[in-house]
């Protein structure tokens, strides 16, 4: 057998397990969406914060319109409760829990849960396309060493960026949620 025969063998066998993959439906993360043609503007009203954890809503709120903003272009976000498309949320609940302790059994890290009730409406057909009623979050995150936290104030009063990340991050997951229907 010639190698240019061999060659062609091996790509005639090839060739159906090479299709099978192109036709899988894997796309890239973040690229897809799901979502109707006419949904162009997205209201994202201010989310209720039920928690005791100050600001949360608004930092939440604010990395969810940015995140949403971010996904190419593709959506005007308004800060109201108006547009094609309307997400609400309701932070119900948010804990602290010592993961990590060291030999004096002090916490050294903390996982931080968040539990929000989230819903994606469709405004013309007063649908709701997407919703969780208990979407829960969690990350964890490291303290100073020989330092004791009580809630979550004042374990972001120690570590403000902390808030921030937990947020953007949340904000990825419902925004991702929603876009590409997981």
């Amino acid at each position: 057998m010639t190698r240019v025969s061999r060659l062609l063998t091996l790509a005639f066998c090839l060739l159906p397990f090479a299709l099978s993959f192109s036709a899988c439906g894997y796309a890239l993360a973040g690229r897809g969406s799901f979502l109707p043609d006419y949904i162009k503007t997205i209201g994202v009203p201010q989310f209720t914060n039920s928690t005791t954890t100050v600001n949360l809503d608004q930092i939440v709120t604010a990395q969810v319109r940015q995140e949403l903003a971010g996904r190419g272009g593709k959506y005007r976000v308004m800060p109201e409760a108006t547009g094609d498309a309307i997400i609400t949320g309701t932070i119900t609940a948010m804990t602290l829990t010592p993961v990590v302790t060291n030999a004096s059994q002090l916490a050294t890290r903390y996982a931080v849960t968040v539990v929000a009730n989230v819903e994606f409406r469709d405004t013309h057909t007063n649908k709701v396309l997407w919703s969780n009623p208990s979407m829960q979050f969690r990350e964890e995150y490291p303290v100073s060493s020989g330092t004791s936290v009580a809630d979550t104030n004042a374990f972001f009063g120690q570590d403000t960026t902390a808030l921030t990340r937990l947020a953007q991050n949340f904000a990825r997951s419902v925004v991702t949620s929603i876009l590409e229907n997981f």
